[in-house]
């Protein structure tokens, strides 16, 4: 994991390392050996050393991150400079200059692009666009997508560079790579057309619905749909029998904000959570929460935006507030994805 929990809001630096390393191996293990899968796997995680950047305030450094350090655009431009200083540091191995481009190149860009298909997304065109580029299929952890990639650096590294064994391990697993992506936007495609469907059928009116997958596999997923007076969440299997997805509702209380609506971090939020999300207030405080990592009522990213005093919400120094994650909802998740019966929401009180 990385500073000030931004990991949560992106692939985890593990699994970016990982793919890094199978990339430098792929280019370069068969001419520098096992320092290609190093320095691929270093190279892969600079993108998110902006996390040590201070960006004036917790809402700041929420919605900044994975902005210029992100960029395909930006990535590109220094790629040059990067393969040239590592070039120089191994002046023997001028002659596989094309490879160190490659290298550096493909460790930098996969990176952002991965976490395109999280629920966060990033600014890949910035400066171009700030948009938030998010395909929501996979979780920021996913054994099914890491371990492979392990195992194919793993074989690589024991087996000698005379050996193509190795070698194919590593473009074995990351062709899994790229299926398993492929697997989870389908997955995603068939779990949206389920759910517009069930909501149809019941005759729900929504402005939005979002699909994402629950934590650390592709086979459960989360359901959140926004109506005009609250949210709805429920989850749903593939091996789910009932095409039927039950929804719970959750009011969202936009009402808190009203006063608050000219406040920077509100107007922040608003367009960084694309709609998804909730107010409420706790004592005096209130606050602004991100619908769309967590679950009901355990959410990672809460901010507290305003105050009341004399009966009217004020703005404030914006700040974060944290919630302890339930583990032991961690195989309650893993005994839904088999059997439809199973209900968080008893295992959430």
């Amino acid at each position: 994991m990385v500073a000030n929990n931004q990991s949560w809001s992106h692939m985890d630096s593990i699994t970016q390392f990982a793919l890094g390393a199978a990339i430098g191996e792929l280019t370069m293990g068969r001419k520098i050996g096992n320092r290609a899968m190093l320095w691929g796997g270093i190279i892969a995680t600079l993108p998110d050393l902006d996390v040590f950047i201070p960006y004036g305030g917790a809402v700041e450094d929420f919605t900044y991150h994975r902005s210029a350090t992100h960029s395909l655009i930006v990535l590109s431009a220094i790629t040059p400079l990067i393969a040239t200083a590592l070039i120089n540091y191994y002046p023997n191995t001028k002659k596989f200059t094309k490879h160190w481009f490659l290298l550096v190149f493909f460790a930098l860009v996969t990176h952002p692009i991965l976490d395109c298909f999280t629920v966060y997304g990033t600014q890949i065109f910035w400066p171009i666009s700030d948009y938030p580029v998010a395909w929501s299929s996979i979780f920021i952890i996913d054994p099914a997508y890491t371990v492979p990639l392990m195992i194919g650096l793993g074989a690589a590294a024991l087996m000698t560079r005379a050996s193509p064994r190795g070698h194919w391990a590593n473009s074995i697993a990351l062709t899994w790579s790229v299926i398993y992506l492929g697997w989870t936007l389908i997955a995603q495609n068939i779990v949206t057309n389920r759910a517009i469907q069930s909501l149809e059928k019941n005759g729900t009116k929504y402005s939005q619905v979002l699909i994402n997958p629950a934590p650390f596999n592709s086979v459960l997923w989360r359901v959140l749909v926004m109506t005009d007076n609250g949210y709805l969440e429920g989850f749903y299997s593939l091996l789910d029998k009932d095409p039927n997805i039950k929804l719970t509702h959750y009011q969202k209380n936009h009402h808190l904000l009203a006063s608050l609506k000219n406040h920077w971090p509100v107007q922040r939020l608003k367009w960084f959570t694309r709609g998804y999300y909730a107010a409420s207030q706790r004592d005096n405080d209130i606050l602004m929460t991100d619908l769309r990592m967590g679950m009901e009522p355990y959410y990672i990213f809460r901010f507290k935006v305003g105050e009341y005093s004399s009966n009217s919400a004020t703005p404030v120094i914006n700040e974060r507030r944290r919630k302890p994650r339930p583990l032991k909802l961690i195989p309650v998740i893993y005994k839904r994805i088999w059997n439809e019966g199973v209900s968080l929401m008893h295992a959430k009180n």
